[in-house]
């Protein structure tokens, strides 16, 4: 479980393709000391369980595993050597709730389809994959790369996030560019009440 509050921007290392898996190595500021094997971080808000971790030089570099399912879903994928990730360690028991509750399960991967900037701020339009757009509405929340974001417009598929200056210095908004893919994950809470409208119907 986690917030969508970014609290490292890490960069990819190694990408190792094992058949249908993808070994990924990602350097962060986390110290090593603090990351278990087994436990579970936010990658560009996706879920991923970490396989090893280590030095590498002042930084430290832990492993996750990528496979079939995250690979169809994400924009895992195209993860090469060089690219910055967002990353957030998973919530513990009386961390501060400051974004909105984010699972890390990918529901399906948006474009960009336009970015203004303006007074050091970004306003982005999202294109979301059809199925998923119902579940979006002027302001809810949505996670993408990892970040919780309020939704501002809806206009069918397509919405607009206003990012602000922190955000995108602290996060890979900075760099982020029409025509590039997100990791897009809707509210929990939106799933949960489109599931009981349907229920009801039925």
């Amino acid at each position: 479980m986690f917030t969508g509050l970014v609290t490292d921007v890490g960069q990819v290392l190694e990408v190792e393709k094992r058949g249908k898996l993808r070994r990924i190595k990602i350097a962060t500021s986390y110290p090593c000391e603090e990351i278990a094997v087994g436990a579970s971080i936010a990658c560009s808000g996706a879920c991923l369980t970490v396989v090893a971790c280590s030095r590498d030089g002042d930084r430290t570099a832990f492993e996750i595993d990528a496979a079939a399912e995250t690979l169809a879903c994400t924009n895992v994928g195209d993860w090469a050597q060089g690219l910055r990730v967002n990353l957030e360690r998973s919530l513990k028991i009386g961390d501060e709730l400051g974004g909105h509750i984010v699972t890390g399960h990918i529901d399906g991967v948006a474009k960009i389809v336009s970015r203004d900037d303006f007074d050091g701020m970004a306003q982005f339009w999202i294109e979301a994959p059809r199925q998923l757009s119902r579940f979006i509405a002027p302001k809810g929340s949505v996670a993408l790369d990892g970040v919780s974001l309020t939704v501002n417009e809806v206009d069918g598929d397509r919405f607009s996030v206003l990012i602000i200056p922190h955000t995108l210095a602290v996060t890979t908004f900075g760099e982020r560019k029409t025509g590039d893919a997100l990791n897009l994950e809707v509210d929990l809470m939106a799933r949960y009440a489109a599931r009981l409208s349907e229920s009801a119907r039925g």
